[in-house]
């Protein structure tokens, strides 16, 4: 199986088109050794040819032009896309699906039945694309066994619910339900190796927690270093918990799960937010990261299972 990363930034991306936070503005005027990412999205493949998409955010355009397996150019109108997968149904994970439109037929998509709802009821997407080339809606069941991917015959996919806040239009916001946000075990059966991804975790579970000490590449929410990062950036009320983000540092941050971990796992963070200041690779949040041997994903990273 190989994974590629789309896009490793969370909403808005890095830089954010009208953020000016150290960050942001320190890459605009080159101060700073950091690198651009579009929002995040993955794509898996077993065969190289066919893709099943995870997560479209809105920059799925620019990400296909900079992933060339993604357009086979096999005939006048093609794409190595062949299904779609959302986790959750947040703004940032979804909005790409609209830049699909011109498709020929239905593409396939796979969401739990509570993010299939807000898709038609909250957001309208499934409504107004039933008016281009439309979905095959394939609802997504919380019942421990694996998904059935036609052309992922060799690759076995199982969610994993996550206790995470449904999107702010969501009328079930501030109630979250199982099936609002899931994660993905990847395990591919010719190596016998797994990939365990969750970029939306805000809560370590019991269930989480064994998933990521199963998994042989463990790639997680990224979102924000500290508790109150957007607070003392200005730029929010709310703290990570409330924004259905675990961050790095602190007690009980994902530093700390991770390194509770056995031995020999790859750990990897994606979903990283503009604000944070691992993006910035000559930080000492960077140099914390890599002396805990954990990686930080960027636009374009392979992962081959």
């Amino acid at each position: 199986m190989r994974l590629r990363v789309l896009g490793s930034s969370a909403g808005g991306g890095f830089p954010q088109w009208n953020c000016n936070c150290a960050n942001c503005l320190g890459w605009r005027r080159g101060t700073i050794a950091a690198k651009a990412r579009t929002q995040s999205s993955v794509a898996i493949s077993s065969n190289g040819d066919d893709w099943l998409l995870i997560n479209a955010s809105p920059d799925i355009l620019q990400q296909v032009r900079e992933n060339p397996p993604l357009q086979q150019a096999r005939q006048v109108r093609d794409s190595g896309i062949a299904a779609a997968l959302v986790i959750d149904a947040q703004i940032d994970h979804t909005t790409g699906l609209l830049m699909l439109r011109e498709r020929g037929t239905p593409l396939p998509l796979y969401a739990t039945p509570e993010v299939l709802g807000d898709l038609q009821d909250g957001f309208g997407l499934i409504k107004v694309l039933s008016h281009y080339a439309g979905f095959q809606l394939r609802p997504i069941a919380l019942d421990g066994q694996p998904l059935q991917v036609p052309f992922l015959a060799d690759v076995e996919i199982t969610p994993v619910p996550l206790t995470s806040q449904p999107p702010p239009y969501s009328p079930h916001r501030g109630r979250p339900r199982p099936g609002d946000t899931i994660g993905l075990m990847m395990h591919d059966r010719r190596s016998d190796q797994r990939l365990f991804y969750a970029p939306g975790l805000g809560l370590m579970e019991p269930s989480v927690e064994a998933a990521m000490r199963q998994a042989d590449v463990v790639m997680v929410d990224g979102t924000f270093w500290t508790e109150d990062e957007m607070v003392v950036n200005g730029l929010s009320r709310k703290l990570a918990a409330e924004m259905g983000h675990l961050p790095q540092s602190g007690p009980g941050g994902m530093i700390e799960h991770l390194d509770s971990l056995p031995a020999g796992k790859r750990k990897i963070l994606i979903h990283i937010n503009n604000t944070n200041p691992i993006l910035c690779e000559d930080s000492a949040e960077r140099a914390t990261l890599a002396a805990h041997g954990i990686e930080v994903a960027e636009d374009g990273m392979e992962i081959v299972l």
